[in-house]
């Protein structure tokens, strides 16, 4: 049987090999991991689903980059003594897998004769042409047929490139042979004699989430909102709850209350806890909190689900958790597709303020700064002004859904849940 690459994730189109955890001629079980493969969110356990013996990888080189969902990846058989049959296994592209003692063997093409030339590839109804999305929409615009390129393009097994397409016109001018199978293509990444710059791999966590942020701010209308939340309640309450929860090993951020309090302001205006659908708004009866984590592959948003009726302790526990997994790239696909409001924390970098983009198709992110000591009027002190601690947040907001006013409004029960963390209690 042909296992071949399937959607690890609901927006999965390509894949890449990160790790065969298996052997040829190994044995397995319905639920063990066979590799790990990268998606265009975060690395994924490939589990197989019934019992069986690994006849044949056909892939056996890790990194092979920019594979196509249904690129055959390994051969499997029920019968230890039936994998010798497929030692010498190769598989082309788009093709199904026989033993090769059942393959027919198939006479080479003759040479063209009385001036007929060869048949060149045609798109049927059956056939599937592995293509990368760009080239398939300029095809579609330059009027190209990719059949003509099928198993000719730069990338893995053939797939076409939109650089491939300029290609065409030599197909169409030119008879083109059958297609053969392609070995995998492992990118190489140039560097320059001198040592003045160094080509690095883009991963497809950082493909997807620069074109999601390309998206996002050419087509969402954002626009920003800044307050100065006082922390000292906030700070004496943490070191007190930290103070009871040592002997459990629990421990307490700061971010957790940001997390906790964005929540609440989310049920006070539901607004921002809203999702534009082109021809509809969707309102959010759970707040699902999204907090951005950055990883060597790229940034990524797990989720801490039901953030408005967990308490800081679970909270915390979340985070740890999912922030973990994150970088280590053992995220499911559930623990972070979905969200309805996002928080971005860049303070323990000592930044003091930035506009962070938002997360499509959420309506609202908050972007929040570092602490800092600054002076500030109080008319009860002695000398007309107290020291406190103050932190910048930003929401950038998409003004389809949020409007200037109700963004201000939802900033306001922020900035009290933050300065008198107990009305989180009521």
């Amino acid at each position: 049987t042909k296992m071949v690459l399937p959607a690890l994730s609901p927006t999965m189109e390509t894949g890449t090999i990160k790790r065969w955890e298996v052997n040829e001629g190994d044995s397995f079980s319905a639920g063990d991991l066979l590799a790990e493969i990268e998606t265009d969110k975060a690395t994924v356990g490939f589990d197989a689903n019934d019992d069986g013996y690994i006849a044949k990888i056909i892939l056996p080189d890790e990194g092979a980059k920019d594979l196509p969902l249904g690129t055959p990846l390994c051969v499997i058989v029920s019968n230890q003594e039936d994998i010798a049959a497929f030692a010498d296994f190769t598989a082309a592209p788009a093709v199904d897998i026989q033993p090769p003692s059942a393959q027919p063997s198939t006479p080479s093409p003759a040479a063209p004769s009385h001036g007929i030339p060869p048949p060149t590839p045609m798109s049927t109804p059956g056939d599937r042409i592995f293509a990368s999305p760009l080239a398939k929409k300029l095809a579609f615009e330059k009027g190209i047929d990719l059949a003509l390129l099928a198993g000719l393009g730069s990338g893995p097994l053939g797939r076409i490139r939109a650089q491939d397409l300029d290609k065409a016109g030599k197909a169409v001018a030119q008879p083109v042979a059958p297609a053969v199978a392609v070995s995998p293509e492992v990118a190489s990444f140039p560097h320059d004699a001198d040592g003045s710059f160094v080509d690095i791999p883009v991963s497809n966590i950082r493909k997807i989430t620069a074109k999601r942020l390309f998206e996002s701010k050419q087509t969402i209308p954002h626009y920003y909102l800044t307050v100065d939340v006082e922390m000292d309640k906030v700070v004496a309450l943490r070191k007190s709850f930290n103070t009871e929860l040592e002997k459990e090993g629990t421990k307490i951020s700061v971010n957790d209350f940001f997390i906790k309090a964005s929540a609440m302001a989310c049920l006070k205006i539901p607004e921002a806890n809203s999702s534009w659908r082109d021809t509809f708004i969707r309102q959010h009866n759970t707040v699902d909190m999204s907090i951005a984590v950055s990883t060597e592959s790229g940034l990524i948003t797990p989720i801490v689900f039901n953030a408005h009726t967990k308490g800081l302790v679970a909270i915390s526990q979340d985070v740890v958790s999912l922030a973990g997994k994150a970088r280590e790239g053992k995220l499911q696909p559930s623990e972070f597709m979905g969200g309805t409001f996002t928080l971005s924390n860049l303070g323990m970098f000592g930044v003091k303020h930035f506009s962070a983009i938002i997360n499509p198709p959420q309506a609202c992110i908050l972007a929040v700064g570092s602490a800092r000591r600054e002076l500030l009027p109080d008319k009860n002190a002695e000398n007309g002004f107290r020291e406190a601690t103050v932190v910048s947040v930003t929401l950038s907001c998409d003004h389809r859904v949020v409007d200037g006013a109700v963004g201000a409004q939802w900033l306001q029960h922020f900035k009290k849940f933050m300065e008198d963390p107990t009305k989180m209690l009521l």
